[in-house]
C-alpha cells in the first residue's frame, strides 16, 4: 500500500460520510501507525489540503488503534464464514456487514444503540425513551405484584 492508495481510501470515506461537501464543525481526523504510507509527504500535502490533522499512534503500541482492530476481527470472522466465488460476491457481503454494523447492530459501548443513532445525534433521544418505557415497565409490575399480594 502506498500514500496514494491512503489518499483514494480517504476520498471514497470523506464521500460516503459526507464531510467531503458539508460544513462540519470538527473537520476528520487520520489516526494512523507509523507505516511508510502514513509518513510519507505526499499523504501529508493531502491532508494539508483537506485540513484534517493527522494523529500517529505511538511505535510498538498497537492498543492506539484497538478500536479499529476489533472492528476488522468481527468483519473477518463474519466473512470468513462463507466461501466467495467471485470478487463481487466478497465485496458486497462487506458491505452487507458495514451496513448493519453501523445501522443495526448496537453497540454496548455507545448505550447500546447504532453508529449511525450516535453519529447523527439521534442517541439520546433514543435512550430517554428506553428510560421512559423501562419506568412504566417497573411501574406496571409494581402495580400487578401488589394486585397478586393483596
Amino acid at each position: 500500500m502506498c500514500a496514494s492508495d491512503v489518499t483514494e481510501t480517504l476520498d471514497m470515506a470523506l464521500k460516503a460520510s459526507g464531510c467531503d461537501h458539508a460544513n462540519v464543525l470538527h473537520r476528520p481526523r487520520l489516526l494512523s501507525d507509523n507505516g511508510p504510507n502514513y509518513i510519507a509527504g505526499e499523504l501529508a500535502d493531502y491532508l494539508d489540503g483537506k485540513q484534517m490533522d493527522h494523529v500517529r499512534g505511538a511505535p510498538f503500541h498497537p492498543q492506539t488503534q484497538g478500536k479499529i482492530e476489533r472492528w476488522y476481527q468481527t468483519l473477518k470472522n463474519r466473512v470468513l464464514l462463507e466461501n466467495y466465488c467471485l470478487p463481487g460476491d466478497l465485496e458486497q457481503q462487506i458491505e452487507a456487514f458495514v451496513e448493519h454494523y453501523n445501522h443495526q447492530r448496537y453497540h454496548e459501548s455507545l448505550d447500546n444503540v447504532t453508529p449511525a443513532d450516535a453519529y447523527f445525534g439521534r442517541a439520546p433521544e433514543i435512550i430517554k425513551r428506553r428510560e421512559r418505557i423501562k419506568r412504566q415497565t417497573l411501574e406496571y409490575r409494581r402495580l400487578q405484584h401488589r394486585k397478586l399480594a393483596a
